[in-house]
């Protein structure tokens, strides 16, 4: 079997259903743990903007799992209850399946991805996410604009959001890219991002880290009322 990862995100705008969202972060958690055949999961809130900022974006939320395969992945999240729920309140969702192809790091001291052989050519999607030291705070996000802006304006990024389990402290990036030439090009580009990457590695600014690439598989839903995906060749 081929692990499955999905990434489902909510979009609330009533301020009852933003409320509700908030406190799901502590109250789906039981629901999140009886879930069979759930390997790992996290909850998340986002950022405003392009969403790689401190500040909360109390309208936007996210769900991260990883299933066996596929099929189990679709059929746990068309029938389980809690899902449910948020499709119900949210105006808009949208999900995402993956293939992890390569991953590197831990997340809360586990290693949650079982890559495939990576794909030579197609879209990709990249997932970035760092535990960052307190003593830090200040000085990494203070870089965070300059990239943001650099990112938003990126015009080969066709999909990117900034999420995290607690703020301030987690941070995880999330971007689509139709090929690992242009993924490449940003992450190499002499700007706001490759500086933050050389303070990050001279000054050991994570206490975790993890680093995976991703084939895309498909999605359900829209956001901002289409599917990022629209238009590629799927693998």
């Amino acid at each position: 079997m081929t692990q499955t990862i999905t990434l489902s995100f909510f979009r609330f705008s009533r301020w009852r259903d933003r409320a509700w969202a908030l406190t799901m972060m502590g109250g789906a958690r039981m629901a999140m743990a009886r879930i069979p055949d759930l390997s790992f999961w996290k909850l998340c809130g986002s950022g405003t903007g392009e969403g790689f900022t401190p500040v909360p974006n109390t309208g936007v939320y996210a769900i991260l799992c990883v299933w066996p395969d596929n099929d189990t992945a679709t059929q746990r999240l068309t029938e389980t209850a809690i899902f449910e729920r948020y499709r119900r309140r949210a105006d808009e969702h949208w999900t995402v399946f993956l293939t992890p192809t390569s991953s590197r790091g831990e997340w809360s001291g586990k290693a949650p991805f079982s890559p495939v052989s990576e794909p030579v050519s197609g879209p990709l999607a990249a997932l970035t996410r760092a535990t960052i030291k307190p003593g830090i705070l200040a000085k990494f996000w203070g870089r965070v604009p300059d990239i943001s802006a650099m990112i938003g304006s990126d015009p080969n990024v066709l999909f990117k959001i900034g999420i995290g389990e607690v703020p301030m402290l987690h941070q995880i990036t999330f971007s689509i890219w139709p090929g690992t030439d242009e993924m490449a090009a940003f992450a190499r580009s002499n700007g706001p991002h490759a500086a933050a990457i050389k303070a990050v590695r001279d000054g050991a600014w994570f206490k975790e880290e993890l680093y995976a690439r991703f084939a895309i598989r498909g999605d359900t839903g829209t956001w901002n009322g289409v599917s990022p995906l629209e238009g590629l060749n799927l693998q």
